[in-house]
């Protein structure tokens, strides 16, 4: 394969800290990732290989839109996800330290890594060569870690690595993630600087600003193409987006941690909005009576079959994957 390629799917960490020395998950104003001077966030950005294109704040949230994908800090998490050949575990490690200095953040409660199976796998960069060195990689810093693998591996898949412990935090966090391919190549004309003057521009071209319409919105498009999006909703949510729209590899990621019951409505306008010929669900949340039985009865398309669906009960969290394909037109 030659030419000019670029690896879409993003790698997905998120950290949850908490305050060891108190045996709590009780956090005081040092307590606080947000603390961590931006300086700091930058050099640990730059290990991974990418930069900062915009920085916001709200009052619950720190946003960065990056030259590949986001970061997101919290109080007591932080979520960082980079596409193309980034190495974004290079990034765990720092983290901790300056979490540590900075927060008195001495204990990870909870680590999520995540992405789905490489395109080219033979130009990602260790540790990200493959998901068994990422694992090695991760279980070298952390203890009682555990690997998953969903959906077909000859096909498509999808890699989570975890904590099996329980969590001192009492967070109700949820997630939803899409992840596209093959997506419909006049909907991606829209990212491309040929066809669209600017971010706002493509943000409204393609519908994206009426999706939360609270939102504030941090947007950038790439030249010659391709776009990313932070979304800073006042409840303290988020949503993001990022586009990758050559046709030869097109791939889309929208992810948003607003409450469950919004999550088959979302979908159906994300599907609307890029029309991919195949797409991936993840859904993370807390307990089975919370996160996945409203959801089991509400994942059907009618454009598309669902051609796996796994369910993974973890020690603290339950998880629900889905891949699609559309129908035959």
């Amino acid at each position: 394969m030659t030419g000019h390629f670029f690896e879409g799917a993003e790698k997905l960490l998120e950290i949850w800290f908490i305050n060891g020395n108190n045996g709590s998950n009780k956090s005081t104003k040092c307590n606080d990732l947000r603390n961590i001077p931006r300086d700091l966030i930058e050099e640990v950005l730059n290990l991974v290989n990418c930069k900062v294109l915009t920085y916001a704040q709200s009052a619950t949230t720190d946003t960065y839109v990056l030259s590949e994908s986001s970061m997101f800090v919290f109080q007591t998490h932080f979520i960082l996800k980079t596409c193309g050949e980034t190495t974004l575990l290079h990034a765990v490690q720092p983290m901790l330290e300056l979490a540590r200095e900075y927060c008195g953040f001495d204990v990870v409660d909870q680590i999520f890594y995540s992405r789905r199976k490489f395109l080219r796998p033979e130009l990602q960069k260790a540790p990200h060569t493959s998901f068994d060195h990422e694992v090695s990689y991760l279980d070298s810093i952390f203890e009682g870690g555990s690997a998953y693998v969903l959906g077909r591996t000859n096909v498509d898949c999808w890699y989570l690595y975890t904590l099996d412990k329980t969590c001192v935090s009492t967070k109700t966090d949820q997630t939803l993630e899409i992840i596209m391919t093959d997506l419909d190549e006049e909907k991606m004309k829209i990212f491309y600087q040929e066809y669209t003057n600017s971010a706002a521009e493509a943000t409204k071209k393609a519908g994206i600003d009426k999706l939360f319409p609270n939102a504030k919105i941090f947007d950038y498009l790439f030249d010659p193409c391709g776009y990313s999006m932070n979304g800073l909703l006042p409840d303290g949510h988020y949503f993001t987006i990022h586009i990758t729209p050559e046709p030869d590899f097109s791939y889309v990621s929208f992810e948003t941690n607003v409450s469950y019951n919004q999550y088959q409505e979302l979908t159906r306008k994300i599907l609307k909005m890029f029309n991919p010929g195949k797409f991936t669900t993840t859904i993370f949340g807390g307990t089975a009576s919370t996160s996945l039985d409203g959801q089991r009865k509400m994942s059907l398309y009618p454009d598309y079959g669902r051609i796996d669906h796994q369910i993974v009960c973890l020690v603290d969290h339950d998880l629900m994957y889905s891949y699609y394909k559309k129908h035959p037109s």
